[in-house]
């Protein structure tokens, strides 16, 4: 092989790709490149909860042989992917980030892979590791009393938001290119947001799940990125058809065109103006948020990029009050199920915190969750109207940059819940819409900020085009950070 004066662990998904293909890079030393950055730096982020070795290589020589013989099966063949501790993987545990259910490990690993997980596979992807989330994933920063504290790369005394924070830590810090995440309330996009990466939460349905979340059709599953072209060829993969998903969406209805992710992806970083003729609301508060002065400026600095590009930008009054209410209803009957399966006494050996959450939330009746159904629809509705006039809704993802690890909420917080901090997230699983996250600058104290794509329901190649056009000018923005495997830990 030649020399690539390029470190490994800055390489795209697609660059990847394309260096297979010309011969200049193998699969395989990839492969080895990556596992030794993560020996170098994983220490400083506790981004992953397993790391299979073995299984990687032998996945890495398969797609080697495969490019040798001509035979290469898509842009994603020999490429390294973590995955979220939350997804079955066949042959390894799923513990979920929950010591509850790792006591309870008789040693029996799953024999099936989830949906996502399967289609990565099927793609050739490389899988290496499971990545870290806090138990069942129920909250928006990413710590447990199975693995500890996961760190943010741009700075290790802050937390990389979650619940998918291990993976977003991972792809930031140059520990392969690709994660599979989920997203019930922002999962995605909180720690895209706080760690300078790219992720999408589909429309409902697009990306199959099984087994079925406990927190119903507010979970999604989505591609976490470095780039938005990489997030675009990820999704192509991620939406194959999987019967184990009854409510699952075919591609086909969902994208009567013959274009896929990365086609969009790509037509949105052509030209000087690739945003003409694209109609664009931008909500800086969606009626009821403050954000952050710093984070704020940096939002408005990248949505009049957009108009540069092209796009009609109207800054909008939406008015909405915050659906938070409903939204805990929806979430929390979802949380205490999770532990259903295990017995009366679980609760009592879960994180204290989910416990003092689950023990504020308790008295929920029947007549309460169908108003909170009610109340769903509305808002579904009436955002959905926004997209008569609009094609895209722009907003910051999240109000604040990153807060300190191990921590639920900022320092003098007014509230304990997470929600309380992540408006612009939860939203958007409560009306099923895709919404996209990528970094957009620094806040004053150097922290990534991040802007939020929305499109109507089915619209999520649009999102991905426009989120290309808009991150292929701003992406330097958003420096490397500190601890990343070019670097070998924390300076």
């Amino acid at each position: 092989m030649t020399d690539v004066r390029t470190d490994l662990c800055d390489l795209s998904a697609l660059e990847l790709s394309r260096a297979y293909l010309a011969g200049t890079l193998s699969p395989v030393e990839v492969i080895d490149e990556v596992l030794a950055a993560v020996d170098r730096v994983d220490g400083d982020l506790n981004a992953f909860c397993q790391v299979h070795p073995e299984v990687a290589r032998s996945a890495a020589r398969s797609a080697e042989q495969r490019y040798r013989a001509g035979e290469s099966i898509g842009p994603l063949d020999g490429v390294p992917v973590s995955i979220k501790d939350i997804f079955l993987t066949a042959g390894h545990p799923t513990h979920r980030g929950s010591r509850l259910v790792a006591d309870r490990d008789d040693g029996t690993a799953p024999t099936v892979d989830a949906p996502a997980v399967a289609a990565t596979l099927a793609a050739g992807c490389v899988p290496f590791g499971k990545t870290t989330t806090p138990e069942f994933a129920w909250k928006g920063v990413t710590d447990s009393p199975l693995t500890g504290i996961t760190r943010n790369p741009h700075d290790p005394a802050t937390t990389p938001g979650g619940s998918s924070g291990g993976s977003a830590a991972a792809v930031a810090a140059g520990l392969g290119p690709l994660s599979i995440g989920t997203d019930g309330g922002g999962s995605v996009r909180i720690p895209a947001s706080f760690t300078g990466t790219v992720a999408l939460k589909p429309t409902y349905g697009v990306v199959p799940m099984y087994p079925s979340s406990p927190f119903g059709t507010l979970a999604h599953a989505g591609p976490m990125t470095r780039t938005v072209t990489d997030a675009a060829a990820f999704m192509d993969a991620l939406i194959r058809p999987d019967a184990r998903d009854w409510s699952a969406i075919p591609p086909s209805a969902t994208s009567p065109e013959s274009d896929g992710y990365l086609v969009a992806a790509i037509d949105g970083t052509l030209g000087d103006r690739p945003l003409a003729g694209l109609r664009v609301a931008y909500s800086r508060d969606l009626g009821f948020v403050t954000n952050r002065p710093d984070v704020e400026r940096t939002v408005d600095a990248a949505v009049a990029t957009m108009s540069d590009l092209g796009a009609a930008v109207d800054e909008v009054e939406l008015g909405l009050s915050d659906p938070v209410d409903a939204f805990h209803v929806l979430w929390f009957a979802g949380a205490a199920a999770v532990l259903k399966p295990y017995g009366d006494g679980a609760v009592d050996q879960v994180d204290s915190r989910l416990r003092d959450a689950l023990d504020r939330y308790r008295d929920y009746t029947a007549q309460d969750y169908l108003d909170a159904v009610a109340e769903r629809m509305a808002l579904g509705r009436r955002l959905g109207a926004l997209h008569a006039d609009y094609d895209i809704l722009v907003t910051p993802t999240m109000p604040i940059p990153a807060f300190a690890a191990g921590a639920d909420v900022p320092p003098d917080w007014h509230s304990p819940d997470w929600t309380s901090w992540t408006p612009y997230t939860y939203v958007f699983n409560m009306t099923q819409q895709p919404a996209l996250s990528i970094p957009c600058g620094v806040s004053d104290d150097g922290l990534p900020v991040g802007l939020q794509l929305v499109g109507e329901r089915f619209s999520d190649r649009l999102v991905m085009r426009t989120g290309a056009a808009v991150h292929a000018r701003i992406a330097d923005q958003t420096p490397r950070p500190r601890i990343h495997a070019c670097g070998g830990g924390a300076r």
